[in-house]
Order: C-alpha cells, then structure tokens, then sequence
C-alpha cells in the first residue's frame, strides 16, 4: 500500500464505518473523531476545544486572516494571539500532514483532501445517499423521530459543507472534487466497502506499473 485515502460524506451515510472497515480490509490505519485526540496532543491544546469546533464552519474574514498567517509563516506572537479557531484549524491541517506522513491510511473529513493537495499518492472519495435511507438509518441509529433525522442531516450536511467550501479551493460533495463518488445506499455498507477496496487495489496495480 502507497496510497493515502481520503473520504468526505454526507451525514447517515455510513462514512465512518465505511472508513473503518476499508482501513481493516486495506490493513492500514483510520482516522476520523481520533484525529481530534492527536491534534489535541500535537499542539497542546485540550481535546474539548477540537470536538467544539470540529468540522465547523468559520467567519470568511478570519478565514482569510488564518491563511495568510500559515502562508507567511507562524511566529510565537501571532500563534499566541490567533483565536482558538484558527489554531483548531492550523492544528489539525498538521497532524493530518503528520499521518499522512507516516504512511498509507485512512482519514474520514476534516478537509484532509486540501490538507495533502500537494501529496501524489492520495484518493479523495465521497460517500452520499438517498435521503429517505439516510433518514431511516438516523432514526434506528439516534432514535430520534422521521422530522429530528431530517434535521440532522441537513444541519450536519449544511455544516460540512461550509466548513469545506470555506477552507478549500473546491465544493464539498461536487463530483469534480473527487476521484470517485459512492451511492452507499445502492449497495449498502458492506458492498460500498468492497467497490472502494477494488478502486483501491486497482489504483495501486496502476501506480505499481507507472
């Protein structure tokens, strides 16, 4: 394995578990909440900061503010005066670069297809779903009513979204944006798990022989 994959997803698709069971099927790592942990200890701050302001969308002005600062360089005076947002971001831009780094695995959100832009070896995929199946795997999931699933998932999805189109250049769940876009509906968790690895062994066979 040479690949680093990289999975966006829409809310009651399944994208953590598909995540998870691709990484145990491919052998490597996976990383989604557990990402927050090792930001979290990578830059010092407490945990609870990062699950605040996890995959959360930002004010456009301070996203400016932050992109300037990681273009031209963090000094100790401006990361001190950087409000916590900003340092959430920065934090966990880095650990994603960090276990990219270390090698071949899995990370689910958290913009990390913009945060390994530069890397020649990554697969960005997408997970989404027909809503009436999403909502009925958020019922069952959350136990929550028909009306509250459909407010999750379009509150989590409008969230993502934000966060994404704010910190990169391209638009969350936008066919281009991606290598490969997953209806995990059509063939279920499992099935979508098997199609990834697939793409995956064959992009592999493909960069073997390059």
């Amino acid at each position: 394995m040479k690949s680093i994959i990289t999975i966006g997803r829409q809310f009651g698709t399944g994208g953590h578990e598909i995540g998870r069971k691709l990484a145990e099927k491919l052998g490597i790592e996976c990383y989604d909440k557990d990402l927050i942990k090792k930001a979290a200890e990578d830059s010092g701050l407490c945990s609870e900061i990062f699950e605040h302001n996890d995959e959360r969308p930002t004010n456009s002005f301070l996203y400016n503010l932050v992109m300037d600062t990681y273009s031209f360089g963090i000094t100790n005076s401006n990361y001190v005066d950087m409000p916590l947002s900003h340092k959430v971001f920065l934090a966990q831009f880095d650990t994603i670069k960090k276990l990219a780094s270390e090698g071949p695995c899995v990370i689910v959100g958290r913009c990390a297809d913009y945060a390994l832009a530069d890397y020649d070896n990554v697969l960005n995929l997408f997970i989404y779903g027909n809503m009436d199946k999403r909502i009925e795997r958020v019922m069952h999931k959350y136990e929550v009513s028909e009306k509250d699933a459909r407010d999750m998932i379009l509150k989590k999805d409008k969230q993502r979204a934000s966060y994404y189109n704010y910190y990169s250049t391209k638009k969350w769940g936008k066919a281009e944006t991606y290598n490969l876009c997953v209806d995990s509906t059509v063939l279920g968790r499992d099935g979508t798990v098997e199609l990834l690895y697939q793409f995956v062994m064959d992009y592999e066979k493909m960069i073997a022989n390059d």
